[in-house]
């Protein structure tokens, strides 16, 4: 699609105001361009799974979502019967049942948190796709395809607080929002990366676009 792009964002971890602020800054255009969503939507706190209503509607509008491990502990928990349910809707839980645990587009592969070098992509346990650390990331990546990824914040495999990680083959994009970092969304093509502050100082504010 002509002067279409492709963005994602991982590990929004209920901060869906942050979300829809930097898809309003960097211009993002349902139909257009294209968004995958890289998975934990929420945190342990239920005042996030509302979060879930935010990203079903924007993959209504043409949007990908991937479980992240979040997402699927509440679906255990849920499974459980230990009052899950009572926090979230049933429609909510058929949505995040649903969710994809990998996706390919644009010669990119995207995931949450990674892949188990040597495996096929097709035979990756999804323990793996939501889960795998330093076993993906300081292991040398073969594949073709870059590999978008969140899961780990960046600043743990060496990337400075609140910055993208660069590394052959792989791209990090949990910038920290969970710690009260930073909430990255990126742009593939363009290599740009537009980001807000999450902490209690600077949430939503300090609003940044950098290339990369």
């Amino acid at each position: 699609m002509s002067g279409s792009r492709l963005f994602a964002i991982s590990d929004i971890h209920g901060h869906v105001e942050g979300l829809r602020l930097l898809l309003k800054q960097a211009g993002y255009r349902p139909g257009q361009d294209a968004l995958v969503l890289l998975g934990d939507y929420i945190d342990a706190d239920p005042a996030t799974y509302a979060a879930l209503r935010d990203i079903r509607e924007l993959v209504a509008e043409g949007a990908v979502a991937l479980a992240g491990n979040m997402e699927c502990a509440l679906l255990e928990r849920c499974s459980r019967d230990d009052g899950g349910e009572e926090l979230v809707s049933k429609a909510m839980l058929q949505f995040a049942k649903a969710l994809p645990l990998y996706h390919r587009q644009g010669g990119y592969v995207f995931v949450h948190a990674g892949l188990r070098p040597g495996v096929p992509l097709e035979r990756q346990l999804p323990r793996d796709l939501i889960g795998i650390r330093e076993e993906f990331w300081m292991t040398p990546y073969a594949g073709e395809e870059p590999v978008v990824f969140g899961h780990t914040p960046t600043r743990r495999i060496g990337a400075a607080p609140g910055e993208l990680w660069l590394g052959a083959g792989m791209i990090g994009i949990d910038t920290g929002a969970k710690h009260g970092l930073r909430l990255t969304l990126v742009e593939l093509h363009g290599r740009m990366a537009y980001s807000c502050g999450t902490g209690h100082g600077n949430r939503y504010s300090d609003y940044r676009c950098v290339t990369w």
